[in-house]
């Protein structure tokens, strides 16, 4: 039985969740990402070529630190220090946006405060993950760990609506309630939109507290000298064993891929929808909210069907729901669906991309809820933290990869329709790997 101490710390520990995710909901995919492309840069395909390399970039570095950062945490201790220096980072980054006016002329210190926030929010996560076994006994973290994951995305959920209902303007001014954004902030300016860089920080700031209130640190272990070196040699012996696992390394590069691929969508789906259809902050917000839902809904649908068939059928059928998708996204434009011709007036285009983003937010909510169990499937018995490790470095070691892609192939075809066709490549590799991939694993076969 967990006494009050102990269910604080749960509860500080699942609100950095809730404090945190609005980073992704409305920086980096919903809100934020779509105006600065259309309107801070001017240029749909620019925009979307310079936020790929901005976004890639800053993955390479947290690719290339995370390592060292994992076993720093692992082995010294006290990580509160840590985090809170993040979490500076995270609020500064934030809150910068405001000053992102539109039709600024030199935008690349906004892209450089962006970077320090998605940097800060990664690192603060590495840190704040490494809690997780010490919140309760083993068979209780895989609930506390799904506990935190869906309370973050209410707090994304809330604070979207949040910004679309009072914040966020359409062209003519108005939010999504049909009033002038709140606080009398100048929708000429689009001072309602770009408020949601200082929302995600004050937002931060205030849900934070409970984690550093009552979440207890851990004691010092080891010299910090030592604790990198051993936990960077353990990394090295692990990841030269692989080749021989064939099960768990063909997984580990499968997922790689598609969860990339994955993370493209989420990604550029806004900017996308910003710069091919013309969409409003508003209109990429509803797009926004029925991908979540739809998410949320299919992570359930999914687990029954998991349980039911296996973690395998899952993960591949999504896959080729997510090519198609991808395939219809690119064929979907102001003046066509499908290479079928629409009048200036069709919303055709608009209630196509409307299904994408639910169908998007169905097979994603799937996928991720399925490639966890399979990592269940493929681990050693005894060594499920370490199989976890590896599933969380392989999908740090390329979180650049989708971004840098979709900026040079936008860059080079000065078409965001052909700039995000290095998605479906990443589907289809994760496909091809997906054939070694045994569904009870290496340990299990006999």
């Amino acid at each position: 039985m967990l006494d009050r101490a102990q269910k604080k710390g749960i509860w500080g520990w699942m609100l950095f969740d809730w404090a945190s995710q609005p980073y992704n909901t409305l920086l980096i995919t919903f809100i934020f990402a779509p105006y600065f492309t259309s309107a801070v840069v001017g240029d749909p395909a620019q925009g979307q070529a310079v936020w790929g390399y901005t976004v890639g970039i800053s993955g390479l570095i947290i690719a290339v630190l995370a390592p060292i950062l994992g076993a720093y945490s692992d082995r010294t201790g006290p990580r509160r220090p840590w985090i809170f220096l993040f979490s500076v980072m995270y609020v500064v980054g934030s809150f910068a946006l405001w000053w992102a006016v539109p039709g600024m002329v030199d935008y690349t210190w906004i892209l450089i405060f962006f970077a320090i926030g998605l940097i800060g929010m990664e690192f603060a996560t590495i840190f704040t993950n490494a809690y997780l076994p010490e919140l309760g006994p083993e068979d209780e973290v895989g609930r506390l760990s799904g506990n935190g994951w869906a309370l973050g995305y209410v707090g994304g959920l809330i604070t979207l609506i949040v910004m679309l209902l009072l914040l966020a303007e359409n062209p003519e001014g108005k939010t999504m309630l049909g009033t002038p954004p709140m606080f009398g902030l100048d929708p000429e300016t689009r001072e309602g939109t770009r408020s949601v860089g200082p929302l995600t920080a004050i937002w931060y700031v205030i849900f934070i507290i409970p984690f550093f209130l009552w979440v207890k640190d851990t004691p010092k272990r080891k010299d910090a000298t030592v604790a990198i070196t051993s936990g960077l040699s353990e990394v090295w012996q692990t990841l030269k064993s692989l080749p021989k696992k064939k099960s768990l390394f063909a997984y580990l590069g499968a997922s790689l891929f598609y969860r990339d691929g994955l993370n493209g969508i989420y990604t550029f789906g806004g900017i996308y929808a910003g710069g091919v259809l013309g969409w409003s902050v508003v209109e990429i917000g509803i797009f926004a909210i029925l991908a979540i839902i739809s998410g949320a809904l299919f992570a359930w649908l999914g687990g029954k069907a998991d349980h039911a068939m296996g973690p395998k059928p899952v993960i591949l059928a999504s896959i080729y729901v997510l090519i198609a998708v991808v395939l219809l996204i690119v064929l979907v434009d102001r003046d066509s669906v499908l290479f079928m011709p629409v009048g200036p007036e069709s919303s055709l285009p608009d209630i196509t991309f409307y299904i994408c983003g639910i169908i998007i937010g169905a097979a994603g909510g799937t996928i991720q809820s399925a490639s966890r169990t399979m990592m269940v499937r493929q681990a050693e018995p005894g060594k499920m933290t370490e199989a976890f490790g590896l599933y969380a470095l392989s999908g740090k070691a390329t979180a650049w990869l989708a971004p840098l892609a979709i900026a040079v192939v936008t860059d080079i075809s000065n078409s965001q329709s052909i700039g995000v066709t290095p998605i479906l490549v990443l589907f289809i590799l994760g496909l091809i790997l997906l054939a070694w991939v045994s569904p009870t694993g290496d340990a299990k076969k006999t």
